[in-house]
């Protein structure tokens, strides 16, 4: 009935589909999520708006509310959308070094936030796309959408119980 080629191309087609899906739902490397934790509390260094939880319950009372990123419901293009580009008109600064210099962000170039009255929060350093990659690897792992912070999670969070999970109940 069907024609040996259109079998073998059929064949790759499912073959490289399973291989796609394989690699979409794959969890992320360890290794980039540490990095990634690394990223998000030192050069990032999220946590003095978000705090080191993710909860908004930020580090540093001079700086921005951040949001309760634990209780968000993101997907990771959305997410790694706001680490580059920033939320005009809020404290969330873009990462990405060219953010507003061609259109990249949200459509808008620089000229068009000043047009609109917008500023943008400078962030502590510029990522590269790989630091912001690992940034979601590691709030998909420990943060983003994994509720309430408690002890387990604090243990998990930090790879041991450390003195700062006390705080919470077992």
């Amino acid at each position: 009935m069907y024609s040996d080629r259109y079998k073998a191309v059929a064949g790759m087609y499912a073959f490289l589909a399973s291989l796609c899906l394989a690699f979409a739902v794959q969890a992320a490397d360890v290794d980039d999520v540490e990095e990634g934790k690394q990223l998000f509390m030192q050069k990032g260094n999220c946590q003095a708006c978000h705090g080191w939880a993710g909860d908004g319950r930020k580090m540093d009372n001079q700086m921005p509310d951040g949001a309760n990123l634990r209780e968000m419901k993101l997907d990771r293009t959305t997410f790694v959308m706001f680490v580059k580009c920033g939320l005009p008109g809020t404290g969330m600064p873009p990462f990405d070094k060219f953010a507003y210099s061609d259109g990249r962000c949200f459509g808008k170039k620089q000229s068009d936030l000043k047009a609109q009255g917008l500023k943008m929060a400078d962030p502590p350093a510029t990522l590269q796309a790989r630091e912001i990659e690992a940034i979601a690897d590691f709030a998909f792992a420990k943060i983003i959408g994994k509720g309430a912070m408690d002890r387990a999670k604090c243990a998990d969070y930090w790879g041991s119980a450390t003195d700062v999970c006390k705080e919470f109940k077992q």
